[in-house]
């Protein structure tokens, strides 16, 4: 008789540290790339208020400029966005799966929704979140003598409120732009794309909170056991 084929090994806790460090830095280069964005945004602005003011206030060669320093920032935003993205979904599947291994009854959907949820067209806007909140209650220690304990999830809420609304914004410039044919519907748009690279910019710096929050309950908990130390 043919020998059992061996069970498949067992989930294991891995930490997330190293690739938090990665996000977090990401992250940084991306509000700083955002911040530029809305400088560029700001500089669009400012040129159209004058071109309305007076038109002939504006050279041919400034607008160009204009468009130039718009379409690096642009370029700048999307290869950024790809490569933390790419990073934080690897890191955020991580601290779920390792969450599932400290309290498997605290998830409400399979760990494939930590990166499927990103990709699905309006799910994306709640389905993440859900999956952050039940991780983060996951991954929270009980109190000394075992009783629930609870730890603010206020990191996770504000990175996401914030994130959702720089997508909006992002949409609404974007519409605003593709629909512009004068210098006050120009003006408009720039103020738009300005407000919401400032509110993505805000986003990545919640999110290197929640990505750092969280990281360090997994490790203590990893280290220290199920219940908080006294």
């Amino acid at each position: 008789m043919p020998y059992a084929a061996p069970w498949p090994p067992a989930d294991v806790l891995r930490s997330p540290r190293g690739l938090a460090l990665a996000v977090c830095l990401l992250l940084g280069v991306a509000a700083a790339a955002n911040l530029f964005s809305a400088a560029v945004s700001g500089y669009a602005f400012s040129l159209m208020k004058r071109v309305i003011a007076d038109p002939a206030a504006v050279t041919e060669g400034t607008l160009d400029r204009s468009d130039v320093l718009t379409g690096i920032a642009g370029a700048l935003q999307g290869l950024i966005l790809l490569a933390t993205a790419v990073v934080f979904i690897i890191w955020f599947h991580r601290v779920r799966v390792n969450g599932e291994i400290m309290r498997p009854d605290a998830f409400s959907q399979t760990r494939g929704w930590a990166i499927g949820g990103w990709f699905i067209p309006i799910g994306n806007l709640f389905l993440p979140y859900r999956t952050a909140k039940e991780t983060w209650t996951a991954s929270t220690q009980a109190a000394p003598d075992g009783s629930f304990r609870t730890v603010s999830p206020a990191p996770v809420t504000a990175w996401w409120v914030t994130w959702v609304s720089s997508l909006v914004l992002d949409r609404v410039s974007a519409y605003m732009y593709k629909r512009a044919d004068t210098p006050e519907a120009l003006r408009d748009a720039s103020a738009a794309a300005m407000a919401g690279c400032l509110a993505t910019a805000a986003a990545a710096v919640l999110a290197v909170l929640f990505v750092r929050k969280l990281t360090a309950m997994q490790t203590r908990k990893a280290e220290q056991g199920p219940n908080a130390a006294l």
